[in-house]
């Protein structure tokens, strides 16, 4: 094993996903005048011009929220609303604000102690990058050629009943594929990524890296980068288990899908709407049990060295999924249910824009990239809202839900039980918090076994779940009755006596 040192800062991070377009539009910053009306459905290839002053307007309400860190889908130059069609990587779009807007950015979450991860999206450029534009203008003779791979000219770079002339990403003409392999454009890339991490971001969300082949690439990339900054955070989008890229020699974590395909399976179950999920790579079906869920679980935890777990990127939707909320059926107890799972598991939880009120959307990428809704506050899910809140602030008060060692206690059909330990509290002795979840149709009682846990002798708090009850209790269980759709988590944190 090498070394799988990961940054310190995730493992406490709680992250916060937004899709630049459509988080927010600020009205001080001049805008082209065919944009889509802001509260209107998105469509493919339209913008409704949000942009990097609109996310600084809106730090307070993420800091109220809980949020420590944001990750942005990609934030340069572009000809599309989602910008994975890189034109520049070393402007900042100018949609957005450009780079002024971003250094504005960049500096107000610093004062507010808010980290920063962008979207790399390394593999494919566009059209519209100089050097495959050059290529397109000037054929064979275009100093550029060799940084792609083409198949001869004129290049089909339009015509999309035919083939494109090159290789491109899936075969999408509007995103040519690097050449990685050559020497020039791997400099290239690698200079894109420590120049950002000069200018003050945090890290990095990799796009599709396991499309390039090229031996070395990310190790070195993971070299340059850390050598800058040993803090940056290195996150691939990989949507399957892959131990052997979390060895400590290229990525620091994945987005954990099978996190969010166990959760939603368990806490939604058949309210889980398949036609939300075809294509998408992940499958949150067929809905599991409380068992079922815990072999799942302790396969994840099982997969990858502590450190790496611990900085895992956890989530339950993203801008490649159809919305939460729409996956589940609109029920929001499974939102919570999920949301009280994600918060309460290792790794650094992230939440994509909206969902903490609710957003529906889906299937279609459009529609799970609606705008927010900050002009319509009757759109918002206030209690859901409130209960993330709750949620964000309880694992940020207990070192246990965050960097803790993870216990799975007791499970049943439609009941988990799970445990958090840490060696000490800020204010006590060894922290212990045990999380309880009956996703069933009927009121449940859970008889949990303590044994070997560090625990208290008198009655344990009840942090969340005010509709829970302590039945009984000893230091070698807890039984704990759960009306239907519930959940609580309770303190049983051993308590030190201090001499005054």
């Amino acid at each position: 094993m090498l070394d799988a040192t990961t940054p310190d800062w995730v493992k406490h991070a709680i992250f916060y996903q937004i899709f630049p377009d459509r988080f927010a539009r600020s009205v001080h910053l001049e805008k082209p005048n065919n944009l889509e009306p802001w509260d209107s459905d998105p469509t493919p290839f339209g913008y409704k011009g949000g942009d990097l002053y609109g996310v600084i307007e809106h730090l307070d309400y993420l800091q109220d929220l809980g949020i420590t860190a944001l990750y942005f889908n990609p934030i340069f130059q572009s000809a599309s609303n989602h910008r994975y069609h890189t034109h520049d990587y070393y402007r900042v779009d100018p949609l957005l604000g450009g780079d002024e807007a971003f250094d504005d950015l960049l500096n107000e979450c610093r004062r507010r102690g808010i980290r920063i991860v962008l979207d790399g999206v390394f593999n494919h450029a566009s059209r519209g990058f100089f050097q495959f534009n050059d290529a397109l203008e000037n054929g064979a003779s275009s100093p550029w050629v060799d940084w792609f791979s083409f198949r001869g000219f004129p290049a089909n770079a339009y015509d999309l009943s035919r083939p494109p002339g090159y290789t491109a990403w899936y075969g999408l003409h509007a995103l040519p594929k690097f050449n990685t392999d050559n020497p020039q454009v791997r400099e290239f890339l690698m200079r894109v990524g420590e120049h950002w991490i000069r200018r003050g971001i945090d890290g990095w969300r990799l796009d599709v890296p396991e499309e390039i082949k090229s031996a070395g690439f990310w190790q070195e990339f993971r070299e340059r980068i850390k050598g800058l900054n040993p803090d940056a955070y290195i996150v691939a989008e990989i949507w399957h288990p892959v131990p052997e890229a979390l060895r400590g020699d290229q990525f620091d974590a994945v987005m954990n899908y099978p996190f969010a395909e166990a959760a939603i399976a368990f806490t939604a179950g058949r309210r889980v709407v398949p036609a939300m999920t075809e294509g998408r790579g992940y499958r949150p079906y067929p809905p599991l049990t409380g068992t079922d869920y815990g072999k799942r679980i302790d396969q994840l935890l099982g997969m990858y060295p502590w450190s790496i777990q611990l900085a895992q990127l956890n989530l339950l939707g993203s801008h490649d999924t159809a919305r939460l909320a729409t996956v589940v059926g609109d029920d929001v107890a499974s939102v919570r249910l999920a949301l009280l799972l994600l918060l309460t598991f290792p790794g650094a939880p992230s939440i994509y824009y909206g969902d903490e009120i609710g957003l529906a959307g889906g299937p279609s990428d459009a529609l799970a990239r609606r705008s927010f809704p900050w002009n319509e506050p009757s759109k918002w899910n206030t209690d859901l809202l409130h209960f993330t809140k709750d949620v964000i602030a309880l694992r940020r008060s207990h070192s246990a839900l965050r960097t803790g060692a993870y216990h799975w206690l007791s499970a049943g059909a439609t009941t988990y039980a799970f445990a958090r330990t840490h060696g000490e509290s800020p204010d006590n002795g060894p922290e212990t918090l045990v999380v309880a979840l009956n996703v069933g149709e009927v009121p449940q009682t859970l008889t949990i076994p303590l044994l070997g846990l560090p625990v208290r002798r008198s009655q344990p708090d009840l942090l969340l779940g005010a509709s829970a009850t302590v039945a009984a209790y000893s230091s070698s269980e807890i039984a704990v009755q759960l009306p239907a759709r519930s959940a609580a988590v309770l303190d049983c944190s051993l308590l030190i006596e201090k001499s005054t």
